[in-house]
């Protein structure tokens, strides 16, 4: 029942993971969660988020940002990145991840997503059929209906922790 919410893999951060291998692999495209994947909550693209855009790009992978939040937001993050994006995503609706496939020109057998929350991003990545790549929290400081969902997060983290063993 849990194995929904899976992901196919958890890392530390959106920063540790194998982009070079993932390209090998055919993946093309990755849609990636702002806030508390990349950045901490309502924080501008810094420099480690530009530089991992460049890298992408120079690598060959189309890139989405798709978020939840107003467009201000999002298109304060992407100024500094320069990437399709969608906001008001309605995550874990699975018509924004498929809206970001179009944009990039990818489909679901090509395409990967990352972000911080289990039953928002990745339970809505899931659905869409996308390789899904889990991160944890880059800042603890999160509105109260997000620490909320933590605590329920923590139980489908112990059982996918004991399902990958």
């Amino acid at each position: 029942m849990l194995q929904r919410f899976y992901p196919n893999e958890y890392m530390d951060s959106a920063y540790q993971i194998a982009f070079a291998r993932l390209y090998q692999e055919g993946y093309r495209g990755v849609i990636f969660d702002i806030d508390n994947t990349l950045v901490p909550h309502g924080a501008p693209a810094d420099d480690r988020a530009k530089s991992l855009f460049a890298q992408l790009k120079d690598m060959g992978y189309q890139c989405c940002l798709l978020s939840n939040n107003k467009e201000p937001r999002v298109k304060m993050f992407n100024e500094e990145v320069q990437v399709q994006y969608i906001f008001k995503a309605k995550k874990p609706k699975v018509s924004g991840y498929e809206r970001a496939m179009e944009l990039m020109g990818t489909d679901k057998s090509n395409t990967l997503f990352v972000g911080d929350q289990i039953f928002t991003d990745v339970y809505g990545a899931n659905r869409a059929g996308l390789y899904t790549i889990l991160t944890r929290p880059i800042h603890p400081k999160e509105e109260i209906q997000i620490v909320l969902k933590r605590q329920l997060e923590k139980i489908v983290l112990f059982f996918y922790s004991k399902n990958k063993c």
